[in-house]
Formats: C-alpha cells, sequence, structure tokens
C-alpha cells in the first residue's frame, strides 16, 4: 500500500505507474482517494476544534453557575449536547471515509522500480543471464512422470481418487529424493546466515490481506470454513506476519529467515491444473528465504537472494537463467521481481522454479512493521521473498538434467549425503 501523503502530494506518479502496469481501470481511484482524503481531513479537522472547545466551555457552565447566570448555564449546556452530537457524527464519518480511503489504496499498485522493463504481461519478461550450460542430450528424455513410474516413486491415480487432479503420491527413492532436496535447501541457507523456521500453515485474514493483494488472494488461498483462517500458499506469508504490529531495533537488522512448509493453491485461472504432471498442483513443499531490512538496503538483498537460488541450482548440475519480470507481470506489492528458471532437455526450453521479490515498504505499511533508529525515529521497513527450492516442480528439472541413457538418475556429490551415500538411483 502506498503512503497516503505520497499519493496526495504526486498524482500523476501513481496515474503513470498505473498505466505502466496496463491497469488503466484503477485510474479513478486516484482521484476518488484524493477526494475522500480532502473529506476525512475536513472532518477531522472540526471534530478536533469540538474537543478543543469542549473544555473550554464546559469551565464556562461552572462559572455561570457559580454567579447565578442558570439560564445562561442551561444555554450552554444546550451548546455542548449538540457539540457532543456532531462530534459523534464527524467522528463515524471519519471511520467511514477512513474505511473508504483504505479499501481503494489497497488495490492501488506500489510504485515499481524504473528498472522494471514496461510489457504487458510475461510475454514481456527479460532475461537477464544463464548460468550452466544448457544440454540436450542425444537419448530422448521421458515426461517427468514417465521417469518417476519407472521407479515405482508417483501415483496420481490413486491420489485422483483420494483427493483429485492436482495431489499425488510421491514413493520409494523419488519421494526419499524430494525429502533429500528439501533438507540440502535447509542447510544450505542455514550456510549462508540464515536462520531456520518452521512457520503456522495457516494464517489470519488481517495478515492475508497485509501480504498479498485481492486478486491474488482470490486466485490462490484456501478459506478453512467456520474460521478465521487460510492456509499458506507460501510461507512467506506467515514468515512475514510474524513481524505484524512490531517496531524493531535499527541495529538488530537485516532479519535473514529461510522457513519450511507445505503450500497449498487453488492455482486459480488460465493454466489450470495438468492431469499428468506435478507442475502446477494444490499442494506442494518449499523452502523459502524472507529478509526485513532497511530501505537502503533492499536492493542489495534483492541481488543476494536471487543469486542464492541460482547457487543452490548449480550445486545440483542444474542450468538455470534469471528472467527480469516486466510491469505488467508484477502483482500489484511488488517493486522488483525476477523468476528463476531451470532447463528442462526434454522441452528444450527453461520454465520457472522459483521467483524473487522486493515489495519495499508496501507489506509493513499494510501489516505495520516498524524499525526504531538510534534516535528514537520510527520508519517501514523493506521485506523481501525468494523460492530456495520448490518440489516436486524442482524434481522435474532435477531428474530430466541428471538422467542417464540407461534409465539411472546420477545424484550430484552436494546431494549424497542426503541419500544415503548413493551416487545413483538405478
Amino acid at each position: 500500500m502506498l503512503d497516503l501523503k505520497f499519493l496526495r502530494e504526486n498524482p500523476d506518479v501513481v496515474k503513470e505507474n498505473i498505466k505502466k502496469k496496463f491497469e488503466d481501470h484503477k485510474l479513478p481511484l486516484v482521484d476518488e482517494v484524493i477526494e475522500l482524503d480532502a473529506k476525512s481531513r475536513v472532518a477531522k479537522q472540526e471534530a478536533d476544534n469540538l474537543r478543543a472547545n469542549k473544555n473550554k466551555i464546559s469551565k464556562q457552565i461552572g462559572a455561570l453557575m457559580a454567579q447565578g447566570k442558570k439560564e445562561e448555564a442551561e444555554a450552554v449546556k444546550e451548546q455542548v449536547a449538540k457539540d457532543a452530537k456532531r462530534l459523534e457524527e464527524l467522528e463515524a464519518m471519519e471511520r467511514e471515509l477512513a474505511e473508504e480511503v483504505t479499501k481503494r489504496m489497497m488495490v492501488i499498485p506500489n510504485i515499481i522500480d524504473p528498472s522494471v522493463p514496461i510489457g504487458k504481461d510475461d510475454s514481456c519478461n527479460v532475461e537477464i543471464e544463464k548460468f550452466g550450460e544448457p544440454v540436450v542430450p542425444d537419448f530422448e528424455i521421458p515426461y517427468h512422470t514417465e521417469i518417476m513410474e519407472k521407479f515405482n516413486g508417483i501415483d496420481l491415480d490413486a491420489a485422483g481418487k483420494v483427493a483429485g487432479n492436482g495431489f499425488y503420491y510421491l514413493m520409494g527413492d523419488i519421494a526419499r529424493l524430494h525429502s533429500a532436496v528439501i533438507s540440502y535447501a535447509r542447510d544450505f541457507m542455514i550456510d549462508r546466515g540464515f536462520t531456520y523456521v518452521i512457520p503456522p500453515f495457516m494464517i489470519r485474514s488481517n495478515v492475508v490481506t497485509g501480504v498479498m493483494s485481492f486478486d491474488e488472494m482470490d486466485a490462490m488461498m484456501y478459506k478453512i470454513e467456520g474460521e478465521d483462517l487460510y492456509l499458506i500458499g507460501t510461507s512467506e506469508h506467515s514468515m512475514i506476519g510474524k513481524f505484524i504490529d512490531t517496531i524493531n531495533e535499527e541495529e538488530k537488522l537485516p532479519y535473514t529467515l529461510t522457513s519450511y512448509s507445505p503450500c497449498f493453491r487453488k492455482e486459480k485461472g488460465a493454466h489450470g491444473i495438468e492431469e499428468r504432471g506435478v507442475y502446477r498442483i494444490h499442494q506442494f513443499e518449499k523452502q523459502e528465504m524472507i529478509v526485513v531490512c532497511k530501505p537502503e538496503e533492499s536492493k542489495e538483498w534483492y541481488d543476494k537472494l536471487w543469486k542464492n537460488t541460482v547457487d543452490l541450482f548449480r550445486s545440483l548440475d542444474i542450468p538455470v537463467r534469471t528472467l527480469e519480470c516486466c510491469s505488467g507481470d508484477l502483482a500489484d506489492l511488488k517493486v522488483k521481481s525476477c523468476d528463476v528458471e531451470a532447463w528442462s532437455p526434454r522441452q528444450k526450453k527453461y520454465f520457472e522454479v522459483g521467483s524473487c521479490s522486493n515489495l519495499g515498504d508496501a507489506q509493513a505499511r499494510r501489516l505495520k512493521i516498524r524499525v526504531k533508529d538510534k534516535d528514537g525515529n520510527k520508519y517501514f521497513a523493506h521485506t523481501l521473498n525468494n523460492t530456495v527450492v520448490a518440489p516436486p516442480r524442482m524434481l522435474i528439472a532435477f531428474l530430466e538434467n541428471n538422467l542417464n541413457a540407461d534409465g539411472s538418475v546420477s545424484i550430484p556429490e552436494a546431494l549424497r549425503p542426503y541419500m544415503g551415500g548413493k551416487e545413483k538411483l538405478g
């Protein structure tokens, strides 16, 4: 959410930013917020004046009564009663106007970074850099579920009967590989100085609206019936929520945390759910990284975060590239974002395995995550998040890039301690 003062003083900047995100239907919101805010400030000024006069007038009543001027005192009492009624009206008006302003501010997009390429959708995203040499072997790479089935490692049919499309049973060495990747990613991030956390897997609605836009919430989140609780779509949601309504000492920043969680997503929208595979699913597990830092440090941390993911995938012999997300592909709270994509030898192209985002102070402003400096001044923190690894999607890249002609799968050296020392799955 933007700073209201910034919007009030820079309406043209906010409108131009909306245009860059190709959300022209939101342009009227800027003028509506300015009009409602002006009414709110007028109401507040009148209410403040009435509050200031209340004590003064009350003293007048006492003085008049002491002088025996009962009629005049009664007249002043009537005025006090009128003022009290008007104050009640004004306070209700203030609350109503504040709600209307907030409702609109919550859907006005954050100001994107000047470096973000302008484009309408993900087809306009821009490749930044490639890491590792993409290889297409001289033998055919089967579809990822076929590879898993050869190891008796997946059962989609049974999962379909139990839960429907978008779910799976992983078994045997494939299930072990899944857990090994998660454990390796955990230790990889701990070795880089991040604190390991297992967060709540459900969060309240005020946290949901604090960390994401309403459109994202509707497309992603599962609501627990009869409870003010939602299943998390990523542990970033509960991890950022950990800092709700806090004042953090500046010298303790940054907070660098890596978290494990299951994730639950509706995957509502154009992509749908693939019946055959585990690329887009309703349930998966993920290792995440989040940072809460000073505003001047967020750009530096953004680069550190996506590089962590690149380094992890390269340590497992998987070629990757980074892709800068264009303006139209950015969620409303994001200042800047890039995707990490892994090479698919079967498809002969890259596909998304992680996303790194700098949200500026948008989440902190919604959740009241503040920082206090040594002089006692308070300001909003910046928050960032990035995927460390998210199997089973990551397993697609792993299996394809480590598959051998004889059908065996090589285990990179870094992962062997988590696979009981195995060098291959055969």
